[in-house]
């Protein structure tokens, strides 16, 4: 198995912070033993943790204005490969990248797996775009892709789909993304009625051809590109129509599609209790869809969010749950922004488990207001970055991944192989 990341310059670099972390893991130690937590048992919980990194997101996004791409940029799905090698070398949790189809197509996926396989990269849940004109022949997404009134239009939007699957199958994938960008931007555009039968009609032609073992995951996104009306645009929708295909339809959940303010751990709740939490899009926003780095904006809603996970991971109600990160990087490198929203979302994940839930309950059935706020204050505001540090550390990986990635040179490396990526137009390449 190759390693993008040497791993002696790993061990040489862990050498130097052992000894510190080593005595702040102590500390914490001995600080959650007071309350009655196993830091070791909560440490094992974060080595075995897993969040997918999505093959765009190794490349520079943009805006509707533009895209101001960075030197070394990847230019195609093995050169993606090799980005999301490093950074899984670095923190250990990433070990499966989620792709995106028809931009990440191949002649022989076969061959691609290999690829992957070489770096020890696995697939997770596998994506299809109709949000935008893909070939030479003249079917347009432009008014809508599952739901247009042009029944051949929706026809080339299943095959899209169709053949995702097929992709999937061929490189280890158990589960497909569809989010439609589908809708009117003007009052009396579209039929609401109309457009949400075609798209069920539609995905149930999706729905009888996925595997056995697979699930289909519903995207919502209450605007963009559609302004005035999105056909999936609330949890709401989406379950109705998860319920309608059936037992492998589950909803996803993407922290930037939701209208500012909403409270999405509750919506995370809702899915758990109706068995239709499938998957997450890890993001941050300020006010919209800004696909802004994990945690970077509001880490509490993050921790809230596995908050709920944990706790209906303990009463038995949590089923299996694809964790991806979905983030436009417009200003930043890509792989560290992906290196820190890793990290950010384990950080979130560790604070959810040294909640007391048995004695949160009683404080809820007290209506102990302060007494509930306070116990979900303390376990956030608690430093755990010496646990997730000593489980990179235990896994061999890095104790401090941008440190030793920003030793490494690599996208000025990268750029003396790769072809340069021109900037005059938005989107993500």
């Amino acid at each position: 198995m190759f390693k993008a990341v040497d791993k002696e310059i790993i061990n040489n670099h862990n050498l130097k912070l052992i000894s510190d972390l080593n005595s702040d893991f102590d500390h914490l130690r001995k600080k959650l033993e007071r309350n009655k937590v196993n830091i070791n048992d909560i440490k094992n919980k974060i080595k075995n943790f897993q969040v997918a990194v999505p093959t765009w997101g190794v490349g520079t996004g943009g805006t509707r204005f533009a895209r101001f791409p960075g030197i070394g940029e990847p230019q195609n799905i093995y050169e993606k490969i090799e980005d999301c090698a490093v950074i899984n070398d670095l923190v250990g949790i990433t070990q499966k990248v989620s792709p995106h189809f028809p931009w990440d197509n191949v002649s022989d996926f076969k061959e691609l797996k290999e690829f992957s396989d070489s770096f020890g990269i696995g697939y997770d849940v596998v994506n299809s775009n109709t949000f935008q004109d893909q070939g030479e022949d003249n079917l347009s997404f432009k008014y809508g892709s599952l739901t247009n009134a042009d029944q051949s239009v929706r026809e080339k939007a299943i095959q899209v789909n169709k053949e995702a699957i097929e992709a999937g199958m061929t490189l280890g994938s158990k589960g497909l993304t569809v989010w439609v960008g589908d809708g009117g931007n003007f009052p009396g555009q579209i039929s609401f009625s109309k457009s949400l039968e075609r798209y069920i009609e539609s995905m149930k032609k999706i729905y009888s051809n996925l595997p056995e073992d697979w699930k289909v995951y519903l995207e919502h996104k209450p605007y963009e590109p559609a302004f005035y009306s999105t056909v999936i645009s609330d949890w709401g929708t989406s379950y109705i129509c998860a319920k309608e295909l059936g037992e492998k339809a589950m909803c996803l959940v993407d922290l930037g599609h939701h209208l500012p303010n909403t409270n999405i751990e509750m919506i995370v709740s809702r899915l758990i209790d109706l068995n239709k939490l499938g998957g997450f899009h890890f993001n941050d926003s300020k006010f919209g869809d800004d696909d802004l780095d994990a945690g970077s904006i509001n880490p509490f809603e993050l921790f809230l969010i596995f908050n709920e996970l944990t706790l209906a991971n303990k009463n038995g109600k949590l089923k299996e749950i694809s964790y991806m990160m979905d983030q436009s990087h417009n200003v930043t490198d890509p792989i560290e922004s992906l290196i820190l929203s890793s990290n950010e979302i384990a950080l979130c994940f560790t604070k959810s488990l040294l909640v007391d839930y048995d004695h949160l309950n009683e404080l809820q059935d007290a209506n102990d207001t302060i007494g509930a706020m306070q116990l979900l204050k303390t376990a956030f505001n608690t430093d755990v970055n010496p646990i997730v540090s000593m489980a990179r550390y235990e896994n061999s990986n890095a104790i401090d991944p941008i440190s030793i990635y920003r030793s490494l040179n690599y996208k000025q490396n990268k750029s003396k192989v790769r072809k340069s990526s021109k900037g005059s137009s938005s989107g993500i390449v």
